[in-house]
């Protein structure tokens, strides 16, 4: 059955976890960025297009890095006001509404690079990947602070690509997917149905030709080869895949388009079940940083883009929405615990483009994005900072959802979460030390005196999971029901279609995969192998901001300390792996 999100502000994470990366977000990532964008000159080509300053600085897409750092700036407002958010929304907001034409048009690049040539090479000039990041970060923001700055904006520019593109006008559709589902989130905010029908042709136009990329690209790069309804199995470059998907998602929704959805979800399953790694990641090759073919999932040559894995989990927050299934919320805790947040440092200020999951001994970086790098502070193709800022403004959207039964809880954090039921209103307080430890404690603080339902979702992993207490009930306050999750570690086999880990085991713990860093370790990796025997856990809080480590029993009477993958490459970079020969 659908479910509905809750409003922005019924659900608050207190503490733990991912509070903990939410405040580093907050005092060290957004502000950095903030340095960042005014040292690249991404928020100088605003200045540029009012007059200020002649010329173009940096990537013909640099304007969404601005607006998905305005998009986490957004959402922090709405965790926490603050002066600085408040100033910085203000100044960036104007800088923005002031390089608008009259007419709508929006597009720094168009503007200083191109002398306002508009929409000449929709194959790669990403003009309206651009428009729909902006029409993102206006919809956060109106929904956030109440400030109209960036939707008047975000309105007059739609109207005018509404205007402009469809059936009987311009024929075509961006090689960068992304406009779609944020016209569907323009509609959603306004209720302007020329919004949505805009963004339906855009999912419908998909594979009809309309693209002619020039060069080594071919149509499954840019998401032109197949119609949206004949795809069954992902192709092409991973983040536009997946944004197109989310997009068509949201048509489908919107639109009752049951066929359509039908498709997506087949789709998403081979992804799940073929094309996503054991961290969540996707992507598993450099060339088109593109998904692979089914059960293509090396080790050391994944791509794994860290856009990728926050495209993942907006496609599969969609589908979660859409039918209540919660294999979707599943590889939503993957993909988030691991293959996100291994995008940023424990710090806060550097960042992983490529999230590998094996570094080889004597390895050599010959590219910034690699792993072997390790983390920098920016890109030049600077998409999957700001990316990782928005995502974890706005976590606490992902934790809870509704329908007219009653409240469904999907991640796990210490969190008030509150909801508004036809019944009547319904709150409750969760307690837990997850990932570290399975006891999730929900007490109820609010609730009227007719039966709802609370769910709990009982993640794939956890073999053996019970909950304390009846779900559907006439509740009381001060009721508690406790949920146990056997969070121990856990040996890991890979499917024996993926030919590139055949024979090897992995570490798990929880929602946490695990990796082995050579740092931590009394032999040479690459010449090792681990054998049967207990898997000891051990609290480190001294570790890499607290974690737990887990020790496993290797050939020649060795020990192997493995680390949660999420945290490598924040000591040194050196020789890691997750999977490990077990013959």
């Amino acid at each position: 059955m659908p479910l509905r999100p809750l409003p922005l502000g019924a659900t608050r994470i207190t503490s733990g976890f991912w509070r903990e990366r939410q405040q580093t977000n907050r005092t060290s990532t957004i502000p950095a960025a903030g340095s960042r964008l005014e040292e690249a000159g991404t928020l100088g080509n605003f200045r540029r297009v009012a007059g200020e300053e002649p010329g173009f600085v940096g990537k013909l897409f640099a304007d969404t890095d601005v607006y998905k750092w305005l998009e986490a700036v957004a959402w922090e407002q709405a965790r926490e006001p603050a002066d600085d958010l408040a100033s910085w929304q203000t100044t960036a907001s104007a800088l923005v509404a002031q390089a608008q034409e009259p007419d709508g048009y929006l597009n720094t690049h168009t503007r200083l690079a191109l002398d306002g040539q508009r929409f000449g090479d929709l194959e790669k000039g990403h003009e309206l990947y651009c428009a729909g990041h902006l029409l993102q970060a206006a919809v956060a923001q109106s929904r956030a602070t109440g400030d109209r700055t960036l939707l008047d904006v975000a309105c007059k520019f739609a109207d005018l690509l509404c205007k402009t593109f469809g059936p009987g006008r311009m024929e075509g559709v961006d090689g960068h997917p992304l406009i779609e589902m944020a016209l569907v989130d323009l509609y959603r905010e306004t209720g302007t149905a020329s919004y949505l029908e805009l963004a339906s042709y855009f999912v419908e136009a998909r594979g009809r030709g309309l693209l002619m990329p020039p060069g080594h690209h071919g149509p499954a790069y840019f998401q032109d080869h197949l119609p949206v309804r004949e795809v069954r199995t992902l192709a092409g470059h991973a983040v536009r895949a997946l944004y197109l998907a989310s997009g068509a998602t949201d048509v489908a929704v919107e639109t009752g388009d049951a066929e359509l959805l039908d498709a997506l979800r087949e789709t998403w399953q081979t992804m799940a079940d073929s094309q996503t790694y054991l961290t969540g990641g996707v992507g598993s090759r450099w060339y088109g940083e593109a998904f692979g073919d089914t059960y293509e999932l090396p080790p050391d040559t994944a791509y794994c883009e860290t856009c990728a894995a926050i495209a993942s989990v907006q496609w599969s927050w969609r589908l979660l929405l859409a039918t209540g299934d919660s294999k979707y919320a599943d590889l939503i805790e993957r993909t988030l615990y691991n293959a996100v947040i291994s995008g940023v440092s424990l710090s806060g200020d550097r960042f992983f483009y490529v999230n590998t999951l094996k570094v080889r001994q004597h390895a050599y970086a010959d590219d910034q994005r690699s792993a072997v790098a390790g983390r920098q502070p920016w890109y030049g193709t600077a998409c999957c900072p700001p990316n990782v800022m928005r995502t974890l403004s706005s976590l606490d959207q992902l934790v809870a959802t509704s329908d007219d039964e009653g409240v469904q809880v999907h991640l796990y954090a210490p969190a008030v979460v509150t909801a508004e039921l036809p019944l009547g209103r319904v709150g409750f307080e969760v307690a837990t030390r997850y990932p570290w430890h399975g006891r999730v404690t929900v007490t109820i603080t609010e609730t009227p005196s007719e039966p709802w339902t609370l769910g709990l979702r009982i993640p794939a992993w956890a073999d053996g999971a019970g909950v304390a207490g009846p779900l559907r009930r006439q509740w009381s306050v001060g009721d508690q029901v406790v949920l146990e999750l056997p969070v121990q570690a856990r040996r890991t086999e890979p499917d024996d279609r993926i030919d590139s880990v055949r024979g090897c085991v992995a570490i798990e713990r929880g929602p946490l995969v695990y990796c082995f860093e050579q740092v931590d370790q009394d032999v040479v990796l690459d010449e090792t192998a681990v054998v049967a025997g207990e898997l000891v856990s051990r609290e480190r809080p001294e570790l890499l901001g607290g974690v737990t480590t887990v020790e496993v029993p290797a050939r020649d009477g060795q020990t192997l300390t493995a680390i949660p993958y999420y945290a490598w490459a924040n000591r040194t970079v050196g020789p890691m792996t997750v999977w490990v020969d077990a013959r």
